[in-house]
């Protein structure tokens, strides 16, 4: 069996971290998304793998390259255009053998998952095994009407009402060949894309063996910001202690923590972990680092600075006396001198956040500042809860932000009124 990831999108919803960065390339834990679902893959014995790429595509290439140093071979395929996910897996009608799972980039699976997927499909040989979720509002979703196991329909987006079931296809399939005889036949959608489930509804209608399966584990799905921070206090939750750089004397660690080569940690530092720091870290001295934060290579941290369960990215300085909690930070980022990015409302109701101009509840009562890279505040800055930042924009000394900030803007204090204006571009 051979695989297939699909890695081609931005990510839209993702902004503004994914105006720099594909959202399969965006850090959990230590690794990019994608790295998790290929590493997982290897451990169940399938070492060749297609990747479908086109957006930002020279990071995911010049990071895995061939695939030799994570253990399999990999090869490229560029989409041309977006055009559906059916036209996707069409770049991998030359690859396959006999059998191909196909999976998201972005969603996280452990070995448990695709090794029980795989088992299925090798016990019952379908002609398509699609993997199913229980939900419970279906009306969003692509439903399926199923039958001692096989799939006989798949509606889309049905009232909840008439929703024939409340499984839903979680875009995990394993195919044969057949499935390229569909998708050549596949008509374009009224969204003016090539949906794979239209390549699988013709298999049903000429009765191939389309069977349904629900896991008994479920996975992470990464779409939204502060799916980020949860994928990353999962996954970070089963760190392990190895300690490869420096930890002066009078620094405190509580708990597993991940400590790359070249990196120190300074006196009065106190950190509660799971905490991972990438190499050629700066932290301290007299931080707290606080449970389930991750700091990418040459990350700097001040003295006396605050960080709870936050992602902060490679390059970026976190200056002292700041306070991040609950956030997302970009790449090459300055965080000023009393920066406070805080996480909590004042009726601690949930916060929510603008997705695609839409205001959307996060469902957490604790959510901090999304940050997009090469941003920079000014000293004694402060972020209510829930705002994000674009790419290579400022924040002015003294600013408190309340409402997001487009990419390439400058937000100052002036004469007691906050004004916004647009920066030179690079």
């Amino acid at each position: 069996m051979k695989a297939i990831i699909l890695s081609a999108g931005e990510g839209s919803r993702m902004r503004p971290l994914t105006l720099t960065k594909p959202k399969t390339m965006l850090p959990v834990a230590g690794k990019p998304i994608i790295q998790y679902n290929i590493e997982s893959l290897r451990n169940n014995g399938i070492i060749d793998i297609l990747l479908i790429v086109r957006y930002k595509e020279e990071m995911v290439r010049n990071y895995f390259g061939d695939g030799r140093d994570f253990g399999v071979n990999i090869t490229y395929k560029t989409q041309k255009d977006f055009l559906g996910t059916a036209n996707a897996i069409s770049y991998g009608e030359d690859f396959i053998d006999e059998s191909i799972i196909v999976l998201n980039g972005d969603i996280i699976l452990d070995d448990e998952v695709i090794g029980e997927i795989i088992e299925k499909y090798n016990e019952e040989k379908p002609d398509t095994l699609m993997v199913l979720t229980e939900v419970e509002d279906p009306s969003a979703f692509g439903v399926v009407e199923i039958e001692n196991g096989y799939i006989k329909n798949i509606v889309e987006k049905p009232k909840k009402e008439e929703a024939p079931s409340n499984l839903v296809n979680a875009g995990i399939y394993i195919f044969n060949k057949d499935i390229f005889d569909k998708i050549n036949r596949t008509e374009i959608s009224e969204r003016g894309e090539y949906e794979i489930t239209d390549s699988v509804s013709l298999q049903i209608e000429e009765g191939k063996e389309v069977k349904g399966y629900k896991t008994s584990k479920d996975w992470i799905d990464v779409g939204r910001p502060w799916e980020l921070i949860e994928v990353n206090e999962s996954l970070i939750g089963d760190l392990k202690t190895e300690i490869k750089g420096i930890v002066e004397g009078g620094a405190f660690i509580h708990g597993n923590v991940h400590l790359d080569e070249g990196s120190i940690i300074r006196a009065g530092v106190y950190i509660e972990g799971n905490v991972y720091i990438g190499k050629n870290c700066d932290i301290g001295p007299n931080s707290y680092i606080r449970g389930n934060s991750y700091f990418g290579d040459n990350v700097h941290v001040g003295n006396a600075v605050e960080i709870k369960n936050s992602i902060i990215m490679e390059n970026t300085n976190v200056s002292h006396l700041s306070y991040v909690g609950d956030s997302v930070i970009g790449s090459n980022c300055n965080i000023a001198a009393g920066t406070n990015i805080a996480n909590l409302r004042f009726d601690n109701a949930t916060i929510k956040t603008k997705i695609k101009d839409k205001k959307i509840d996060s469902g957490r009562r604790k959510l901090g500042a999304i940050i997009g890279d090469s941003v920079k505040t000014g000293i004694n800055s402060s972020f209510s809860p829930g705002v994000k930042v674009g790419f290579n924009s400022t924040i002015g000394s003294g600013v408190l932000l309340y409402d997001d900030v487009p990419s390439d803007t400058r937000v100052l204090v002036k004469q007691n009124h906050i004004i916004q204006d647009k920066k030179v571009k690079r």
